[in-house]
């Protein structure tokens, strides 16, 4: 299985994801800059991601919980989510996102 995330400069990285790992461990597996600050506890906004719209409809549903942490999101966008609550299935192979910039980084 894979995931095709962009990082802050455009660039597109095929990651090997394992059926079971959050999203962004997968991410930060690879070494790709995603913050974390958490490590997957839904208590930040630092791993935040804008899931490609043809992919949305595949994703579990948020919960209020990761709602109300986006609302403290740095340029959230309607295709906004967390990283740390989606968790890799073989439904998900193929996913497509991208990294959003933290407010810091901005």
């Amino acid at each position: 299985m894979e995931i095709y995330v962009t990082d802050l400069h455009g660039v597109e990285h095929v990651l090997e994801a394992v059926e079971g790992w959050r999203v962004m461990e997968i991410i930060r597996e690879h070494g790709l800059p995603i913050k974390a600050e958490c490590g997957g506890a839904c208590a930040c906004a630092t791993c935040h991601v804008y899931v490609d719209p043809d992919w949305l409809d595949a994703l579990p549903r948020m919960s209020d919980e990761e709602e109300e942490m986006l609302d403290g999101a740095f340029d959230q966008e309607d295709t906004s989510r967390l990283s740390c609550q989606l968790i890799m299935t073989a439904r998900l192979n193929g996913l497509r996102l991208t990294l959003a910039r933290a407010e810091a980084d901005a």
